[in-house]
């Protein structure tokens, strides 16, 4: 295997010192236009790559960030990556991006690699709690965001959208359709923007003195567990049956859809209206156009970024928290 090249045996072919070199990659115009030749051919011809994160370490920090994200597969997500990149390049940044699969160890893995790799900043979308972790890091020198939940602490920079008033959008479409009993599938309870739609659904709810809501607790919001939640909701009886749900995502309403009409015969909108939550892509193009609440996913990673390198400036006179308002997007699953 051949030995790396560095800055010691291009400055030797060179001829010039170690620190031209170094001012060379650093710094050129502190070097001559003559050494500048000299230096690029003995780079040229050993195949000289610099060390970038060796300077990183020494400088103590990098021209990137990090976003990482619960569940990259779903496009909810992913649209955010798409922000968060095109905005931090915009400032000549670079974009780690990982995926923590909801798993509360891999993100701890991740957030430890990251503070290693002496990112500029960090940008989280969590699953779960996890303010008291960006607070310690943030002390040991890296700035972060919350992307997708507000931040309860006020030093905290967050990026989200209202979900109690998203759930209150969805609730009270479906009374207006003449639905009275409601079913809402999502979960886990705990993750704070789920529990901020079942909220908001309640309060739709109590305020139509004949309506009920049914809570559907699921351990994850995919495409498979909505055909799986659809199985049962067909089992029971037409009393017994909702005549509506409220989906926690639109890939768990999707995989209703498919659940409820392919794999059970039912109809929707005219047995069960149908709404989820995001409004992506293939909500819209869905065979049955789903009903969605949708949430500025465009302009969330965009936000982010630029709510991130405030922090990084120490800017204390912005706000600190961003909260989108959700719109809801009427469409056939819900068009009885």
């Amino acid at each position: 295997m051949a030995a790396r090249v560095g800055i010691r045996e291009v400055a030797a072919l060179a001829q010039v010192a170690q620190g031209t070199v170094s001012h060379f990659i650093n710094h050129p115009d502190k070097v001559s236009a003559e050494k500048r030749e000299r230096i690029q051919r003995a780079i040229d011809e050993l195949g000289f790559v610099r060390n970038d994160a060796a300077s990183q370490l020494r400088r103590g920090s990098s021209a990137t960030i990090a976003y990482i994200a619960p569940d990259i597969s779903n496009p909810f997500f992913a649209t955010i990556a798409e922000g968060v990149e095109q905005r931090a390049a915009a400032d000549g940044l670079s974009v780690f991006l990982a995926n923590s699969n909801r798993s509360r160890e891999r993100e701890d893995a991740y957030l430890e690699m990251f503070q290693a790799h002496r990112v500029r900043g960090l940008l989280v979308a969590s699953h779960g709690p996890i303010e008291d972790r960006l607070a310690h890091i943030r002390r040991l020198g890296t700035p972060s965001v919350l992307v997708g939940q507000r931040a309860l602490a006020s030093d905290q920079p967050s990026v989200s959208v209202d979900d109690e008033m998203g759930g209150y959008l969805a609730a009270k479409h479906l009374i207006e359709q003449s639905a009275r009993r409601i079913a809402f599938v999502g979960g886990p309870l705990g993750v704070p923007q789920i529990s901020d739609r079942i909220e908001g659904a309640s309060r739709a709810v109590r305020e139509c003195v004949d309506a009920t809501l049914e809570v559907i607790n699921v351990g994850s919001r995919t495409l498979a567990v909505g055909r799986e939640v659809a199985a049962e909701i067909a089992k029971r009886s037409p009393e017994r049956r909702p005549e509506a749900v409220f989906a926690a995502n639109d890939l768990l309403a999707l995989g209703l859809m498919h659940g409820l009409v392919v794999d059970s015969g039912l109809r929707v909108p005219a047995d069960i209206l149908l709404v989820g939550y995001d409004d992506i892509e293939f909500a819209e193009a869905s065979v049955i156009p789903l009903t969605s609440v949708r949430a500025p996913h465009e302009e969330f990673g965009i936000a982010a970024v630029e709510l991130l390198q405030r922090a990084i400036a120490n800017d204390t006179k912005s706000a600190k928290q961003i909260v989108f308002q959700p719109k809801l997007m009427v469409r056939a699953s819900t068009l009885a």
